[in-house]
This record gives structure tokens, C-alpha cells and sequence, in this order.
């Protein structure tokens, strides 16, 4: 009996995965592949924040603004760049985000022998998850191997005055929409905020960005990346200002006034809160296990909650807060699913670094493309990190506008490359791409990091051309030239 259709008052599994999006799907498969009776609970939308809220229905955004500012670079194709037609891109990104159902997801987990109960989960005590479910009635979970908390994140609101009464907009309702506001406030300087400004501003939204503090766009990034993102949404027409931060807010014939701390006013039809994330723990009866709500889930390498006792509890994807992003999810998930596989049948556990149970690229080599006009793609340590691990580091950089799969890209290219080498090891251990197109670059720079791949080797990785892949070899030639001096 699958649980989708009928929910006994009391069930017991292998394995029970609280959060039924891409980390819980991933978590549940590799479990399910092992042999283990699963269930997945989900509150919402099979497929979860990723898919209907944030990545899928955000890129579905930005791809038709990016792909416009490009052709306008283009000689023979920026005549024909007119403006985006609203509606077609709307309508797009309603296909990709499933128009907001999840009977494919639901097909998919039952294709590959996962339960589904639908409703609210929450831990009744050490294995036992008891369910709300959408019907007012209860069903209680116990689990013989492991329970897995899958719940992600939700927005971080700040304590604004007056914020609940304007009905802020946080990142389901920026990707969401079903129009174009004709002023949209954005609060932040991180991936979402400059997505969406990047967005709403190519879709018609006359855009003010409010960026708290003086550290610039994208502050966790190398500083090049943020100030050419910068120097693109003002000369698209955003309004970037730095060292702004919203003091009150109020909701006046339909318009957001806002007063900000320096005194200053600001009138928005909308504004977006883009201002960080906090853990969805909060009513997950932690309390019942001895944890506290509201919590990050602290984890070791093989995601074992740490505060737990007997190893029964695992904590995969966001919720943990060793790297929030969606692909770092499924890659925890798939590691965590062989994890409590393993244990389950008194297998060995391989928690040696890179080994088949450990996620090691959470702390060496996380990739991260933010999808704005210039791209941003990046992996592993920036400067900053680098130098303070105490390493003996070389910052390499490079022009990408002088590659000539640039000058093919489009016309008046601007870019920039950053390969951090430990001179000591002779390896790549950080890598920053800033330009259009530079996103299909961040896998290659990957597989350099995790490989390890000595200098000398990748002398041998020869680029085609003429792409903007020749920037491995510039960057090469750079360092080999500078050692020369």
C-alpha cells in the first residue's frame, strides 16, 4: 500500500526523510537502491524550494534578461534585440517551476520505491516522527535505521518596523510574480538580491537596491566579481546604493514608503527582503530529542546530527549550514543515503577525506554560479580565505576580455579571471570567473580543485579554440611567467 493513498494510523520504515525536496529525493533514492523500506514526508510540493520557489523558476527569470543583454553585443543580431515580451517570460517561468504541481515528482518517488505522506512532520521522540497530515488526522512514523531531516531554509526577516504591514516580498515571491512592479525595493547585496534586481529590472521594474554596510555586492565573493555585477546593474539602470539600511516601513495607497537610517525616503510599489536565511526546525519537535528549535543542525562529515546519541539521526542539505545550495544538497544527499545504507547492513564506513562517505568538497570545493549580467562562477578558497589558512598563495589574474573567445562572445567583453595556486603543493586551490558566458567554466575549475591536479599536468589540458576556455592556458602562462621573473 503506498502511503500517498492511505495513511495507517501507525507505520514503520527503515528510514523516514523529513523534507521531500531535492535533498530529501536524493536522500530517500540512495536508501530505497539499498534496499531499505522509505518514506518521505512533505508539507508542500514534492520537489520543494528549489524547485517551484528559487533555482528553477529564478533562472527561468534571468535566462531571457541575460540572453537580451548579450545579443544587444551581438554585430547583426542587437537590431533585432527589442523588448522582452513580459508575458512570454512569465509564462515560461510558470512551465519551469511545474506551474506550481508536483504530480511528476510524485510519479518519479514512487517509480523508485519511496513512500509519500503528505502533512506536517515533526519528531515525537528518539525514531518516532509523527505526521500531521492535510486532513486534520495523525500518522505515526517509527524508524528502524534512521530518520532524516531534510527541511532547508526559509527567508531571514529583519526586525524593521512596520515590516508585517507592507507584506515584504522574500525569494517565493520574487520568483513568483504574476507582474512586474513598477518600483521594487530590493533590501541586500547577496546572490538573490542581485538576481532579482538583474530580473525584474531587464522585465520593466525601475530597481533601488539597499545594501547595508560598505563591503559591496556579493561580499563573500572575491571583490572584483561584486563590483563588475555593480558596475552592470547601474549601467542597466539599477539604482545601487551602499551603506543603506531601511529604519521603518509603512504601506500607503498601495505604496511602500520607506524611511531609511540616514533619514533619507524612499517610495517602492514593492520590496523584496533578501536579507539571509534561517533553518526550518522550528516546529520540528526537536525539543523531544533534547535539541533546541530553531537550531542549525550541527553534523559530522557523514551527517550524523552530533548531539544525538546512537547514531540514528541525520541532518542533510541546508538545514546543517555547511553550504547552502541546492547542488551541495544533492551531493550531501547521495553521501548521506550510501551513509545510513552502510550502517544499516554493518558495512565499513569510508570517512577518510574524499572518501565514499564523506563530504569533503563541503570545505574544499563548493561551485557557485550567480546568474546575473556579468556571470559569476567561482570554487573553492578566495583570496582572503586562502591567506588567512596561512598558505604560501599566488593570486593569478587574467583579463578574459583578451582571450579570443571573448571577442567572439560579443562585442566589448569585460571580464575577469582568479586562480589561487599553493605554491607549496603546486595546485590550484581557488578559482573566480567574472563575464558572459563564464558559468559552463566553473566545472572544469571544479575538477581542478578536487583533483588536485598538479600545474605541470594541466599544462597538458589543452583548450579549445577559439573559446573562453583559453583562459586555463593565459592563466598558466601567467604564473609560469611571473615564477620566471
Amino acid at each position: 500500500m503506498n502511503a500517498a493513498d492511505a495513511h495507517p494510523a501507525r507505520r514503520t520504515y527503515d528510514v523516514v526523510v523529513i523534507g521531500g525536496g531535492p535533498v530529501g529525493e536524493n536522500v530517500a533514492d540512495r536508501a530505497a537502491a539499498a534496499g531499505l523500506s522509505t518514506v518521505i514526508v512533505e508539507r508542500e510540493l514534492l520537489g520543494g524550494e528549489c524547485s517551484y520557489w528559487a533555482c528553477e523558476p529564478s533562472k527561468a527569470l534571468l535566462r531571457p534578461v541575460v540572453a537580451r543583454a548579450d545579443a544587444l553585443r551581438v554585430p547583426g543580431l542587437r537590431e533585432a534585440a527589442g523588448p522582452l515580451d513580459v508575458d512570454a517570460v512569465l509564462a515560461h517561468r510558470d512551465k519551469m517551476a511545474a506551474y506550481w504541481k508536483d504530480e511528476g515528482q510524485v510519479d518519479w518517488l514512487g517509480s523508485v520505491g519511496v513512500d509519500l505522506i503528505r502533512g506536517h512532520g515533526r519528531l515525537a521522540g528518539p525514531r518516532e516522527v509523527e505526521v500531521r497530515t492535510p486532513e486534520g488526522g495523525t500518522v505515526a512514523l517509527t524508524a528502524r535505521k534512521a530518520v532524516a531531516v531534510c527541511t532547508g531554509t526559509g527567508a531571514a526577516l529583519p526586525a524593521v518596523s512596520g515590516l508585517d504591514a507592507v507584506g515584504p516580498w522574500t525569494s517565493r515571491e520574487a520568483t513568483g510574480a504574476d507582474k512586474v512592479p513598477g518600483r521594487l525595493a530590493v533590501v541586500g547585496g547577496g546572490v538573490v538580491a542581485v538576481e532579482m534586481a538583474t530580473a525584474w529590472q531587464g522585465l520593466g521594474s525601475e530597481v533601488t537596491m539597499l545594501v547595508r554596510g560598505d563591503a559591496g555586492l556579493l561580499p563573500r565573493m572575491e571583490p572584483f566579481a561584486g563590483e563588475l555585477v555593480a558596475d552592470a546593474l547601474r549601467e542597466a539602470g539599477v539604482d545601487v546604493r551602499l551603506g543603506a539600511s531601511v529604519a521603518s516601513l509603512a504601506r500607503e495607497d498601495g505604496e511602500v514608503r520607506i524611511t531609511l537610517a540616514d533619514g533619507g525616503h524612499l517610495v517602492a510599489d514593492e520590496i523584496l527582503f533578501a536579507t539571509g536565511r534561517t533553518p526550518n526546525t522550528w516546529d520540528l519537535g526537536l525539543e523531544t530529542i533534547g535539541l533546541t528549535p530553531g537550531d542549525w543542525l550541527k553534523v559530522d562529515d557523514t551527517f550524523r546530527v552530533t548531539d544525538v546519541a546512537d547514531g540514528w539521526f541525520y541532518a542533510v542539505g541546508d538545514v546543517n549550514h555547511r553550504a547552502l545550495l541546492t547542488h551541495q544538497g544533492k551531493y550531501q544527499a547521495r553521501i548521506a543515503g550510501a551513509v545510513i545504507a552502510a550502517r544499516a547492513g554493518g558495512d565499513p564506513v569510508d570517512d577518510t577525506a574524499w572518501g565514499a562517505h564523506v563530504a569533503t568538497a563541503d570545505s574544499v570545493a563548493v561551485p557557485q554560479v550567480v546568474f546575473t549580467h556579468p556571470e559569476i562562477a567561482a570554487v573553492g578558497m578566495t583570496t582572503q580565505e586562502a591567506e588567512r589558512s596561512g598558505r604560501r598563495i599566488s593570486v593569478v589574474d587574467y583579463d578574459l576580455a583578451r582571450v579570443a573567445g571573448a571577442h567572439q562572445y560579443v562585442e566589448g567583453y569585460q571580464g575577469r579571471a582568479r586562480m589561487l595556486v599553493d605554491e607549496d603543493r603546486g595546485t590550484v586551490v581557488g578559482v573566480t570567473f567574472a563575464g558572459p558566458g563564464v558559468a559552463e567554466l566553473v566545472h572544469s575549475a571544479t575538477i581542478a580543485v578536487v583533483g588536485e591536479v598538479p600545474l605541470d599536468r594541466l599544462w597538458h589540458v589543452v583548450p579549445a579554440f577559439p573559446t573562453l576556455g583559453e583562459v586555463w592556458l593565459r592563466l598558466l602562462e601567467t604564473h609560469r611567467d611571473r615564477r620566471l621573473m
